[in-house]
């Protein structure tokens, strides 16, 4: 997801898509511990959607 779909987002939108990206993110580090996933990366890109999905969200309360 490219920032500037991110800023498109709205508040409400944020917190559902943060909360399924966590989701997410949990089941992909689960799947890891079990056996290597394919591509690695992914955890990384995901924590990184993650931060992003946060920061973009903290900036809308403030200007709110």
């Amino acid at each position: 997801m490219k920032n500037s779909e991110i800023k498109a987002l709205g508040l409400d939108e944020l917190k559902q898509k943060l909360v399924s990206e966590k989701e997410a993110y949990r089941k992909l580090k689960f799947a890891h511990e079990i056996s290597p996933i394919e591509n690695p990366m992914k955890i990384r890109e995901s924590r990184k959607l993650i931060a992003r999905l946060q920061t973009e969200l903290r900036a809308k309360e403030l200007a709110n």
